[in-house]
């Protein structure tokens, strides 16, 4: 009632002419930080934190500790104007400090912005720099604004402690161009909760595609000098190499990055077998978003003709094929999303299973194992099963969920699939177990 007693005063005023209301635009700026996250740097004891603002403030400062906030770090650099490629044209700005040096097995406190405005106070803990503990993270892809299913979860766990490190494979918010970027912010904004307590480590999907993946490669600060395409890091006994599958996809981009990438793989692994490095990280475990077999019935994923550009490389020439470098490299484990489902195959290497015996399948098997964890939830919502599942499926589920990791020590891996469907329920546990890693031994015929 006071109010529209006010409202009636005010009108009566205004048209006496006694008051006047404004017409002009005010001009808000935001200098506010929004959608904070962490990622390795070139080691696990150098922290990237990165966050926007709408406008410019000049500067980015990171205030960080382990009693309180006692600790200044500033990024060298301006902050970086982004501007979607969208009709609007939406502009913000990126800011990105790396926190280095840090001790190890700490607990920190940070905060990130500038003398215009902060964030709230965060806290992260770093691990170890060498290879004899025990890491866990939270693997899976294709997680959008709506219906993230998995989010709920994460966010609890994140919370708790249970993670080391986060892993997305790829299809982020359906799509962060989408709306003129805004999707994306939104999508950013809700992880947050999660990636601004560990690292969010990512790799780049056919859904951000679009103005070049310009909003994948502005949002994101991966280790190297990449744009996040490619990279790699160490974390307790597994060195973790991420890449990009949509380079065989989309050559209008140019047919420059699938050759770099692949020289690059092809250092990266050969380093990473030397005798010395092997010793100190023995598992080798890869991610990529689209994956080389799956089992549902999507002709235009899963048609044995179309399917094979990561496997078997480009049609027709049969160049920068990911199966046999990675087979010759002796990765261990090579996760995928894309397909909105769990799988977990048995050990394979050109369509033929390579168990290692039929007792214990995961015990020294003969070839790489491949997982699909694509089901973490978005718009797109779930894919059916091929009818007649094919001989390598070793176990399949819709459900929504995510894949957990636990890399015990240099010989044991252990996986689980959450499935959110089912409150948090396991539906599928397994062990990989290696005495030896390494070359595999040539495959039969």
């Amino acid at each position: 009632m006071q109010r529209l007693h006010f409202a009636l005063q005010l009108a009566v005023l205004v048209a006496l002419g006694f008051a006047q209301v404004s017409t002009e635009e005010v001009n808000i700026v935001h200098y506010q930080p929004e959608q904070v996250h962490l990622a390795f740097g070139e080691t696990v004891l150098d922290i990237v934190v990165t966050w926007n603002t709408r406008d410019n403030t000049n500067e980015s400062i990171c205030e960080f500790g382990i009693d309180g906030l006692q600790q200044r770090a500033k990024a060298a650099q301006m902050p970086t104007k982004f501007v979607d490629g969208g009709a609007k044209k939406a502009t913000q700005y990126i800011h990105r400090v790396t926190l280095s040096h840090l001790k190890p097995n700490t607990t920190y406190l940070y905060h990130c912005g500038s003398e215009l405005g902060w964030s709230a106070t965060y806290w992260f803990r770093t691990r170890f720099d060498h290879g004899d503990w025990s890491p866990s993270l939270a693997i899976y892809g294709d997680m959008g604004v709506v219906n993230a299913a998995s989010l709920p979860a994460l966010q609890r766990e994140t919370q708790r402690g249970l993670y080391d490190a986060i892993i997305h494979v790829g299809d982020f918010a359906y799509d962060m161009d989408s709306q003129n970027g805004e999707v994306g912010d939104e999508f950013m904004r809700q992880v947050e909760t999660i990636a601004a307590y560990v690292p969010y480590m990512v790799c780049v999907g056919n859904h951000e595609e679009k103005y070049n993946f310009s909003n994948y490669r502005a949002r994101f600060n991966m280790p190297g000098n990449t744009d996040s395409l490619w990279y790699s890091f160490n974390l307790g006994p597994v060195h973790f190499v991420s890449f990009s599958t949509e380079v065989y996809y989309f050559l209008s981009y140019g047919f420059k990055l699938l050759t770099k990438q692949f020289e690059w793989l092809e250092r990266d692994l050969a380093e990473a077998n030397l005798p010395e490095n092997r010793a100190k990280r023995p598992w080798i475990i890869t991610y990529g978003h689209r994956p080389m077999y799956c089992s549902d019935d999507k002709e235009y994923d899963c048609n044995a003709d179309l399917e094979t550009y990561i496997r078997q490389g480009l049609p027709m020439l049969k160049w920068f094929g990911l199966e046999d470098l990675f087979f010759k490299h002796g990765v261990d484990v090579e996760i995928f999303a894309h397909e909105h489902f769990y799988t977990r195959l048995w050990p394979i290497y050109n369509f033929k299973v390579y168990n290692g015996s039929a007792e214990a399948p995961y015990t020294n098997p003969k070839a790489p194992i491949q997982i699909i964890t694509g089901s973490a939830g978005c718009s797109e919502e779930r894919e059916p099963f091929s009818h007649a599942l094919p001989a390598w499926n070793a176990f399949h589920s819709n459900d929504y969920g995510y894949t957990r990791l636990k890399a015990h020590n240099g010989t044991h891996l252990h996986f689980e699939q959450v499935s959110d469907d089912q409150d948090g329920a396991i539906v599928d546990s397994f062990w990989v177990i290696k005495d030896k890693h390494g070359s595999y031994p040539p495959p039969s015929q």
